[in-house]
């Protein structure tokens, strides 16, 4: 059974998250701080993790951050603040999704299935696939959302994965953003060009980590990205 972690300091919010996601069928554990939660993900390892940005002890932007240190785990923001850079700001740590309050109770199990789903499907995929130079450049594991140069690996969001898994499948082909949303978002919901623009500086700044000095990611102006060695 998939575990979801809540990260949640407002107990009516808490209370109705886990009863919707226990009569879908997920083992939910609820924390109301934000102290502590890295060494919960540390020792329990989620499935997935419902982020509240405004807690006490610690927000969810700094939590979210330390948990990217360590865990791919997919993380859901749950926000008030819904100012565009704060949306933004939550992706750019590595968060996978967001959702603004007040919210239905069904769109969040609706949205954790979504991901969960994504997750499973890439976990069914092959491993890797080295049909071409830039493919060979690179090895994705999908089991475990790393990418891997020789020894050197760095760990990816589910949402920067299937960005560059898409991009690196085929290299020189232009995708537009409105493309690449539809392979990260495919709920269709409505999406800022710059969120797309906010994962691929996130992206980017990865790969440089292990394949310094190499620009893999082009910007092709106006209309939106390709990969090429």
């Amino acid at each position: 059974m998939d575990h979801i972690l809540i990260v949640e300091d407002e107990p009516k919010i808490a209370d109705l998250l886990q009863k919707y996601l226990n009569s879908a069928n997920y083992r939910t554990h609820w924390l109301n701080t934000g102290l502590g939660v890295s060494d919960w993900v540390r020792n329990e390892h989620p499935t997935l993790i419902l982020l509240d940005l405004m807690l006490p002890g610690k927000d969810g932007l700094e939590v979210c951050k330390e948990i990217r240190q360590f865990s791919p785990v997919p993380i859901i923001m749950l926000t008030a603040r819904v100012e565009e850079i704060d949306r933004l700001l939550g992706l750019e740590l590595g968060a996978d999704d967001y959702i603004c309050k007040p919210f239905s109770p069904r769109e969040v199990v609706a949205r954790v299935k979504s991901i969960l789903r994504r997750l499973q499907a890439f976990s069914q995929a092959a491993d890797s696939h080295t049909a071409s130079p830039e493919m060979s450049l690179l090895e994705l594991d999908r089991d475990r959302l790393l990418a891997r140069s020789g020894e050197q690996e760095i760990t990816l969001t589910l949402v920067e994965f299937e960005l560059l898994a898409t991009l690196l499948q085929h290299p020189g082909r232009i995708f537009g953003r409105d493309q690449l949303m539809s392979k990260v978002y495919a709920d269709n919901r409505i999406v800022s060009d710059r969120t797309i623009d906010s994962h691929i500086k996130k992206l980017r700044k990865k790969l440089a980590e292990i394949l310094p000095g190499q620009e893999l990611i082009h910007s092709v102006y106006s209309v939106g990205y390709k990969f090429e060695s």
